[in-house]
């Protein structure tokens, strides 16, 4: 897996092996760097950085495959951890004119040779529209109750 941003509490990376191919949409996760069984294991800060960073990477997302002409119109959120008891959250970029995984139904989950990831170009999208989306007052954590 890609590293594609690091906060405090957390990594957000992409999958080699994903489960939306990139002109579908992409697929990112989120971990905790120190593994918890599941959101209940979280702090209240943590649960809220959690939350702020899966806000700003979805958008984040969809703002990079826009640019390379994929539009996104849903992400998909899921936390997961079942076979292994540690939390992860999964965005699953959902595009209009997707294929595949066709936009508006059921995501069906399972990696498939032809699903190919998210470029580093891609990636170096998404983390620059993060950062972006991080100097705006709407992600400051003082908007989020962090101060």
């Amino acid at each position: 897996m890609a590293l594609v941003y690091e906060s405090d509490n957390f990594i957000l990376e992409s999958h080699e092996t994903p489960e939306i191919d990139r002109l579908e949409g992409g697929h990112l996760k989120i971990s905790p760097k120190t593994p918890v069984e599941d959101r209940s294991c979280l702090t209240p800060r943590q649960a809220i950085g959690l939350m702020r960073l899966t806000v700003v990477a979805g958008l984040a997302l969809k703002a990079a495959m826009k640019e390379i002409g994929v539009d996104i119109g849903r992400i998909n959120y899921q936390d997961n951890g079942n076979w292994k008891p540690s939390l992860h959250v999964h965005l699953y970029g959902r595009a209009k004119g997707a294929v595949m995984q066709k936009f508006g139904d059921p995501f069906v989950p399972g990696h498939k040779p032809e699903y190919a990831p998210l470029t580093e170009d891609d990636l170096r999208r998404v983390r620059e529209h993060i950062d972006r989306f991080l100097t705006e007052d709407r992600f400051s954590d003082e908007s989020w109750g962090l101060t």
